[in-house]
């Protein structure tokens, strides 16, 4: 055999072993982008849940503690940012987390103004939906870390060489975490005495 000949076979090889690699690191990436796109969906799935079971919680609050119209005022506001939220272009994991946190927030505060009122917190209609809505905001959180976790995974691999070179190639972009916004890491204020 001759020296043109070997040297023709190992570059053919070594193309034949690029392609290859290059072939299972889109696919990682494919499959990775594809996880986080439906760690979003549960995300939206569990969110969805929640701000269907929202005016049933509102409806429920009212009849007991009517004169408590802020805090039904503002979880009703925050219920329908959320639903703008969802309908909204651009920056769409980072509006719809501030405003899912707003929502969350207003409901701790309902949960916590309910308390003052015994009737209420010895109906079971009441009862009932705030059961459901721990059983969602657990789910909610589940999910939230299940999404983080993969995009954490998707954004190393396309930030890491070599998979960074085919990530380039073929436009795939990083993609943003679910996180809470800055006022969401404190506790919301609650006033008995009004």
């Amino acid at each position: 055999m001759s020296v043109s000949l070997i040297v023709l076979i190992v570059i053919v090889l070594l193309v034949v072993l690029l392609v290859i690699w290059g072939i299972g690191a889109y696919n990682g990436l494919v499959n990775l982008r594809n996880r986080v796109a439906n760690g979003w969906a549960q995300i939206d799935v569990q969110l969805k849940q929640r701000a269907d079971l929202v005016p049933n919680l509102v409806q429920t609050v009212k009849g007991y503690a009517s004169h408590e119209s802020t805090v039904l005022e503002e979880v009703t506001k925050a219920r329908a940012d959320v639903a703008q939220a969802q309908t909204a272009g651009g920056d769409q994991v980072q509006a719809r987390a501030d405003a899912e946190q707003r929502l969350g927030q207003s409901l701790v505060t309902l949960m916590a103004r309910a308390e003052a009122y015994p009737e209420l917190k010895a109906n079971q209609n009441f009862l009932d939906l705030q059961r459901q809505l721990k059983v969602l905001e657990d789910k909610i959180a589940y999910a939230r870390q299940f999404y983080n976790d993969v995009v954490q995974k998707f954004n190393t691999r396309i930030e890491t060489v070599p998979s960074n070179i085919i990530a380039s190639l073929f436009h795939f972009r990083q993609a943003q975490y679910f996180q809470a916004d800055e006022g969401s890491r404190q506790a919301p204020v609650v006033d008995f005495g009004q």
